[in-house]
């Protein structure tokens, strides 16, 4: 049985697909209060890191540094968390995770991109962010987000 999720990702539902490689699927997340924002979701049917095969492993690495560069390019990020956490996937019963990442750039100093100010409150915690406060952006201006980071992004 494959699981919602999973689904979703393979129908690139779940935010807007940036980019894929032979192993990951790079995908622009719904929320962009910390500008960048993205899943990197394995295009595969897995669980746990544990899983991962050594291709899968080494092709992450490439996705990581040419993820981290583009975003650097684009937006001038301070540094960069990576978060492999998956707790949602246990809220229901049966529980349904799949293996994916949450990259969020993280900003010592706001943000501005076109004429809109980003703040990231939560710099220097080991929070990433309250999911409840989730910044309203309209279509146009997430494709706007998308264009600057395909515009640096070399996969």
């Amino acid at each position: 049985m494959e699981c919602e999720y999973f689904e979703k990702l393979k129908d690139h539902q779940f935010g807007e697909l940036l980019a894929e490689t032979d192993h990951w699927l790079i995908i622009l997340a719904p929320d962009q209060r910390n500008l960048g924002t993205c899943v990197v979701a394995l295009k595969r049917d897995e669980t746990e890191l544990s899983g991962l095969k050594d291709g899968e492993w080494d092709d992450l690495a490439r996705v990581v540094k040419k993820l981290e560069s583009a975003i650097r390019k684009a937006f001038n990020p301070t540094h960069f968390n990576w978060g492999c956490l998956m707790n949602s996937s246990y809220r229901e019963d049966p529980p349904c995770p799949h293996l994916h990442w949450h990259f969020i750039p993280r900003y010592q100093e706001p943000v501005e991109f076109r004429g809109e100010r980003f703040d990231d409150p939560c710099f220097g915690m080991s929070t990433m962010h309250d999911r409840r406060k989730m910044v309203p952006l309209s279509d146009e201006f997430k494709n706007a987000i998308k264009i600057k980071i395909l515009e640096n992004l070399e996969i």
